[in-house]
């Protein structure tokens, strides 16, 4: 089991294993702090109690290795884990988790109690997954050493499928494999033999964000940024502790190049930043990223990749990612870490500054077909869908306006029948959070996807959301924080660094930073139209106003274009309907059909599709 997890720790690795309890804990080490013998893992406790293994870092726990000592703790290395581990001793397990900052997932076994205690850090930057079935349970950072063991038998859960095909991710805690869980974000799991396991959150970011919006503070723009800027220099200064080479991820977007713009800072030689370029204009950063560099002085590597260079790894990523994820830009995320990995072992990132400042433009097309929607009064709104959908299924194709509620943009120039399904599915939602539970779906009935499927709850459809903020953003942003964010973007960035052997830092999610911007009112979020206004004025004081207000352009390959060219021939081999049928998983129906639009460039389903051939290039690698 250990042994598949070769890549994400490839320097050291150790067993143990208790008989009698009927435990072993296997482990691969990635070496980061104290690269000597006294950082080997499974490790045990100084009075024998407890034994771990432990994925990630602790950002604290020099402080926390101060307060033990204080406590009589002696310490034989210099690592993390065994002032976890001592913390353990001193504090008792569940304390001690609630103490550490930083990225984790861990396994803690009580020599004493026979209780196995698993934990996940508080925005879900590593993963943990595990199944149990009678009187054996397997746990692991990713699903293939789960796979390894002989007990496991994999089946595919169709329920997760249908929420995979809805999102373009699996949430947690559901896994594609039926019997497997993921835990979620900052929680501890307690697992006795014969129990089911007890699941506890030692920190929920509802009651952050509920905090935060009860006591919101009353500052100045100067002395928002003044803290803002103090708060995220110490997180990547944190972040910066390594006993391995260090560098950064360099986009030239505002969140990158912020962590960068704090990396340097407090350096005092220059930072290794990296980036990928494409040769498509419309798909390129480097030129931009190249910019921030040189104002910041840093030792910048830049690689462009041919388009063969990407399309090379699409046939890895069954492999790489472990789970179906439907997120394209798991091409060059890959890429950008190979890349750092010839130079560094370590490296930050600027994920999670759109979802803390309300940077996607979604949000901003959400509110505005809200507004839109809001004008057509409530006791109406199910009658004008209907008729919407009538319209649709005529002959009739109606042109021009709805009079006096006009649809915004093109939308209100020509109704199509699929515009016109559109807008009566809008107009059929019943408040805001179902409205962005449709926009955010990339096939809008996954239940008409999956044979015999049927869809398990979402965060995204909880009623209570509407009550936890005043502002339409600010739900969505919260919501984004607990599903996008850790089982999309986290998901992704993980496995496609720990494939390459490099640990990627994320700054802008340290818990003390999430906490106190939801403490900030809305206006430092967005102001005069413009997103991230309080990032923004915090980078203006390392670079130039020309580097900063450039648009955001997001991290994409151009999968439309080559579906319909060099991809064609695969995805078609993916899509086949006789294959699909026999399959018996997925109805070939609507998929061919996006499949014949796509071709004839009626309409771009790229992500639709992608979400299918993903899942499709999964099954034929796992479940031949």
């Amino acid at each position: 089991m250990a042994a598949t997890l070769a890549h994400r720790g490839p320097d050291d690795h150790g067993v143990w294993v208790d008989p009698e309890a009927g435990i072993a804990l296997g482990f691969r080490r990635l070496s980061i702090l104290d690269l000597s013998s006294a950082g080997h893992q499974p490790m045990i406790s100084a009075d024998g109690r407890y034994v771990v293994v432990f994925n990630g870092e602790i950002y604290n726990f020099r402080d926390l290795r101060t307060e033990l000592e204080k406590h009589g703790s002696r310490f034989r290395g210099a690592s993390d884990t065994e002032v976890f581990l001592e913390g353990c001793s001193t504090w008792g397990p569940a304390a001690a988790v609630a103490r550490l900052w930083g990225m984790f997932a861990l396994a803690l076994w009580d020599r004493k109690e026979h209780v196995l205690f698993l934990a996940r850090d508080r925005l879900g930057k590593k993963p943990l997954y595990f199944w149990q079935n009678g009187d054996i349970l397997l746990l692991g950072s990713e699903l293939k050493a789960i796979r390894a063991h002989p007990s496991f038998s994999a089946e595919i859960d169709r329920d997760a499928l249908t929420a995979y095909l809805r999102f373009g991710y699996v949430p947690a805690p559901l896994c594609i494999y039926r019997g497997v869980r993921k835990l979620a974000q900052g929680c501890v799991a307690t697992l006795r033999a014969g129990r089911a396991p007890a699941i506890a959150s030692y920190w929920e970011a509802r009651q952050a964000v509920r905090d935060g919006l009860g006591s919101l503070l009353d500052l100045s723009d100067n002395e928002a940024a003044d803290r803002l800027d103090d708060l995220l220099r110490d997180a990547v200064a944190r972040r910066m502790v390594a006993d391995v080479p260090l560098g950064a991820m360099l986009s030239g977007g505002l969140d990158s190049s912020t962590v960068v713009a704090l990396m340097q800072a407090q350096s005092s030689r220059p930072v290794r930043t990296f980036t990928i370029g494409f040769s498509e204009a419309a798909y390129d950063e480097a030129e931009a990223a190249k910019a921030v560099a040189r104002h910041l002085g840093t030792d910048h590597a830049e690689l462009y990749v041919t388009p063969q260079q990407t399309l090379d790894v699409i046939p890895r990523l069954p492999t790489l990612f472990d789970e179906p994820l439907a997120d394209s830009s798991q091409i060059p995320t890959f890429l950008v870490s190979a890349l750092a990995r010839q130079h560094v072992t370590v490296a930050l990132s600027g994920d999670g500054g759109d979802e803390l400042f309300g940077g996607y433009g979604r949000y901003r097309r959400a509110e505005a077909i809200w507004r839109w929607i809001k004008r057509v009064p409530a006791p109406l709104r199910g009658g004008a869908a209907q008729a919407m959908e009538a319209w649709r299924t005529s002959r009739w194709n109606p042109m021009g306006s709805m009079g006096r509620w006009s649809l915004p943009g093109s939308i209100g120039r020509t109704l199509s029948a699929d515009v016109t399904r559109k807008v009566s599915a809008l107009l059929s939602a019943e408040n805001s959070e179902a409205l962005y539970h449709y926009l955010v779906s990339l096939w809008k009935s996954p239940r008409d996807l999956v044979v015999g499927g049927q869809e398990p709850p979402s965060a995204l459809m909880d009623p209570a959301v509407s009550e936890l903020a005043p502002s339409f953003t600010e739900r969505m942003m919260f919501l984004d924080l607990v599903t996008y964010l850790p089982d999309d973007i986290l998901a992704k960035v993980d496995r496609a660094s720990m494939a390459t052997s490099l640990e990627v830092r994320c700054p802008l999610l340290d818990h003390r930073a999430v906490e106190w911007v939801w403490r900030l009112p809305f206006r430092f979020k967005r102001r005069s139209g413009q997103s991230k206004w309080l990032v923004r004025e915090v980078l203006k004081r390392y670079l130039p106003p020309a580097l900063v207000e450039r648009p955001k352009q997001g991290f994409a390959v151009p999968i439309d274009l080559w579906l319909r060219g060099p991809l064609r021939e695969w995805a078609e081999g993916l899509l086949d309907e006789r294959h699909l049928r026999d399959e018996g998983l997925l109805h070939p129906g609507p998929i061919r059909a996006a499949w014949a639009d796509h071709l004839a460039g009626l309409r771009n389903h790229q992500h639709r599709l992608w979400a299918v051939l993903m899942f499709q290039s999964w099954k034929a690698q796992w479940m031949p």
